[in-house]
């Protein structure tokens, strides 16, 4: 099949998080919520049976946004920003904390409900995925209105598709109808519908990029698709340049990988507020644990065991630090992971106070292929 014929969708759910907090508190609706508080700002359920909401006015610290509904982004309010900033735009915002456990059941069930419409999916995320239409005889506008009426069926919540001959395209196409959208498109279209875009549009454009390229005078994705290459590669090096030229034509010829196996498993979390290394110690100690504890869950609900543990850092002058540490084996185990976390810590100097912790497992393979090499080993002649 060439690039053309290729039929490339992009799934995306609509303020996932969000909309998944709407579903449980559907009084809500049509409100500016924003999903990013403590655990302490669960909404109380008071004596007339009603419930009270935390407002990003009652906050104060140092957390930042993990998403918002469409109401809140109105107002300015957007991922990633710090919630202290997001309470001087919309002081009036519900405030909700994350709840990741309900987020990944409803990943789980959409993800079930898109593979029994289109099996062949590449898991992009909690809250998106690519699917190889290809293979499947529909029509593509029919068959899109399916995907999305199973989703919708399967959790009560709206996503929206992007269906592209590649990749790249689809990942544009699903944002530009938001929310419930539906985008089709050929490389006919690409003048028309992407070149206007700006360029931060193209996923792998980041903002320190997107910065550069401004200063280059390039702002819109027509622009960047009439540099010369030559020119680029002046400013970002072979690789990446080569990069931004097909890109801005729309080519990419990767496949949907179907099978993909995760790389690593990791949690961190920062902290309200620094935390001393010495006076703060068992507030660490607690969480350097919780962390272990978690991801050892994340091993096991997913089937794998790692054999390298990796801890970041993050101090209070932003300075980060990674350490890591292999194992004999392969493990999954909570109380050897944070045993091995420990003896990374240990290759630290702690002077400074400590903004963000982090843990991750590498070297992951599944359960059952780590029980074979086991088994091989065992078996194995002992040396005389």
């Amino acid at each position: 099949m060439n690039a053309s014929s290729r039929r490339i969708a992009h799934l995306d759910m609509d303020a996932f998080y969000a909309s998944v907090e709407l579903l449980r508190y559907p009084e809500l609706h049509g409100l500016p919520v924003v999903i990013g508080g403590r655990n302490e700002h669960q909404p109380v359920v008071q004596a007339d049976g009603r419930r009270h909401f935390y407002r990003l006015r009652d906050y104060v610290g140092r957390g930042v946004i993990t998403t918002a509904t469409y109401e809140a982004r109105a107002l300015g309010v957007h991922s990633a920003m710090g919630v202290m900033k997001a309470a001087h735009l919309a002081p009036d915002a519900v405030l909700l904390p994350v709840d990741f456990a309900i987020y990944r059941h409803y990943s789980r069930l959409f993800k079930v409900a898109v593979m029994g419409v289109a099996p062949r999916i590449e898991d992009s995320g909690i809250d998106e995925i690519y699917i190889d239409l290809g293979d499947l005889p529909d029509e593509i506008l029919p068959l899109a209105k399916c995907i999305k009426q199973a989703v919708k069926d399967a959790t009560g919540l709206s996503c929206s598709i992007g269906i592209a001959p590649n990749k790249l395209l689809s990942k544009i196409c699903s944002d530009l109808e938001k929310p419930d959208g539906l985008t089709i498109l050929e490389m006919s279209d690409i003048p028309q519908r992407i070149w206007p875009l700006p360029v931060h549009k193209i996923n792998g454009i980041g903002p320190k990029a997107a910065n550069k390229l401004a200063l280059l005078g390039i702002t819109t994705i027509a622009e960047l698709a009439q540099a010369e290459l030559s020119f680029l590669r002046l400013h970002f090096g072979r690789s990446y340049s080569i990069w931004l030229y097909e890109a801005s034509r729309g080519i990419d010829a990767r496949p949907v990988i179907t099978d993909a196996e995760p790389k690593s498993i990791s949690r961190e979390t920062t902290f309200e507020r620094d935390l001393h290394p010495r006076q703060d110690r068992s507030e660490l100690s607690e969480a350097f644990t919780a962390l272990c504890i978690q991801v050892a869950d994340d091993l096991k609900r997913k089937g794998y065991v790692g054999r390298t543990v990796c801890i970041k850092l993050r101090f209070e002058d932003f300075h980060t630090l990674t350490r890591d540490c292999s194992l004999t084996s392969h493990t999954g185990d909570p109380v050897l992971i944070r045993r091995a976390a420990g003896e990374c810590l240990r290759r630290v100097s702690l002077q400074k106070r400590i903004r963000l912790l982090g843990i991750k497992v590498t070297t992951l393979c599944s359960v059952n292929a780590a029980a074979e090499i086991e088994s091989r080993q065992r078996e194995l002649p002992l040396l005389p």
